[in-house]
């Protein structure tokens, strides 16, 4: 456990608690007053490090959205208001395949959860007693279903022949504005719908740092698109205005899915294990096959336009999430840390931008066309040390311990001047912190 005595840690435990509505943890106290998918496998990993038998609720009452296809869906929402689109402009309610006693979103979000399973199982046994045997009982009970999670993304999404995990909708990504959109997103053609009146603005004053209205204009098109097929994945590649290959998604499912292979084996369900692998080294396979020639880069794959998308964001470095070649993977470490990245000389934090500050299209406060991200940070310094290249990690880590010191927990901050940006107190930021105390003293 870490040394909640510190005053980082100490306060990050204290956002958690804030944040805690019982069995689920608000992404943020105002601007996320739900749980979101891939919030919650890091915010449960931070529990971890603070109550083992917390963090496997956080991951029970998540499982209770998942949708019969095997889909875990974007957001299940609770009873607070003050986000939008809500439920009405979902429109999920009733659906045979959704689940009748949640109300979720109709998409989903990277498929991180089995590493946040893996993650707390390994505290979880270090800990041993009471929380091992928790752990166990809840691998044993959970299995299932985030093989079913898993299956349904390399049989309802990985269906293109380039092997990525295609999504729907730029919200599924997670990383909603990202430049790497930006092309697909110039295809999509808003057609007639309700008018609606953001949320997000009412939280953050300045609107610079949240995507246009004109990208919200976007993002609701493509809902009530998917409305129009209710939310069926072969209909809706038909329909869709934005159908893009995701590299970074790709890569995730690729390491959760091999991490979950290795907890289903110690389940003894080999069989299932074996499917896992497979399923993992197709998704590597289809990382590597996007690399760009010329910049030595992953690349997402508009399936729309039939194009490459080669914008400088960190989805280029996927690689380093899911794992390559020994020398390709060095050659990556070494860009992610040299002068067009962390080590550019316009950064206030020697951290990965969303975007690199060389591109036309870099800007240093604007969600994610460029600030840093915490716990985008975080995860790709646990890649970084799982993959063996624990100096990069430590480097990379300690400098993201040193962003929270400003004890704002901020959603993302200006990669330029420093400053803490979007919502504050936010849960997986505060999850990031604790994570990187937990691996201090592991």
């Amino acid at each position: 456990m870490p040394d909640l005595a510190t005053p980082l840690t100490h306060a990050a435990a204290d956002v958690l608690r804030a944040n805690d509505r019982g069995e689920q943890t608000v992404a943020a106290p105002l601007l996320y007053p739900h749980q979101w998918s891939w919030d919650a496998a890091f915010v449960a990993i931070g529990w971890g490090t603070v109550s083992v038998p917390r963090a496997l609720d956080e991951l029970r009452h998540l499982l209770r959205g998942q949708w019969r296809t095997g889909m875990i869906p974007q957001i299940l929402f609770s009873a607070e208001p003050g986000y939008f689109p809500g439920p009405q402009r979902w429109r999920t309610v009733g659906l045979a395949a959704a689940p009748s006693d949640v109300v979720t979103s109709g998409i989903c979000q990277p498929a991180v959860h089995s590493l946040a399973v893996w993650i707390i199982g390994e505290q979880a046994h270090r800990n041993g007693g009471a929380d091992a045997e928790a752990f166990d009982l809840f691998l044993a009970d959970t299995f299932d279903a985030w093989l079913a999670w898993h299956t349904w993304l390399d049989d309802a999404r990985g269906t293109h022949p380039s092997g990525l995990i295609e999504i729907h909708h730029p919200w599924e990504s997670g990383m909603d504005n990202s430049p790497r959109w930006d092309a697909a997103c110039a295809r999509v053609r808003v057609g007639e719908m309700a008018p609606y009146i953001r949320e997000d603005t009412k939280h953050v004053a300045d609107s610079g740092e949240r995507p246009a209205d004109a990208d919200y204009d976007r993002y609701l098109w493509l809902v009530e698109q998917l409305v129009s097929v209710r939310y069926d994945d072969a209909a809706a590649r038909e329909v869709i205005d934005f159908r893009v290959g995701d590299v970074f998604f790709t890569a995730v499912h690729a390491l959760s899915a091999d991490l979950l292979a290795r907890l289903g084996t110690r389940l003894g369900r080999t069989t299932e294990a074996a499917t896992l692998r497979e399923m993992a080294a197709r998704a590597r396979a289809a990382v590597a096959a996007t690399v760009d020639p010329g910049t030595g880069h992953a690349r997402d794959y508009d399936m729309r336009a039939g194009e490459w998308l080669t914008a400088s964001t960190i989805g280029g470095f996927a690689a380093l999430i899911c794992g390559a070649e020994p020398r390709e993977y060095t050659r990556l470490v070494a860009d992610l840390l040299g002068p067009a990245w962390c080590g550019h000389a316009s950064l206030a934090n020697p951290l990965p931008p969303t975007t690199s500050p060389d591109s036309p299209v870099f800007v240093s406060r604007n969600y994610w066309r460029g600030p840093q991200w915490p716990v985008i940070t975080w995860l790709f310094t646990w890649a970084l040390r799982h993959h063996g290249e624990s100096e990069a990690a430590d480097a990379i880590a300690a400098a993201g311990r040193r962003q929270l010191a400003d004890g704002t927990f901020a959603e993302y901050y200006d990669a330029v001047s420093g400053a803490a940006l979007g919502s504050r107190d936010q849960s997986w930021t505060a999850a990031a912190a604790l994570a990187w105390a937990a691996e201090e003293d592991a």
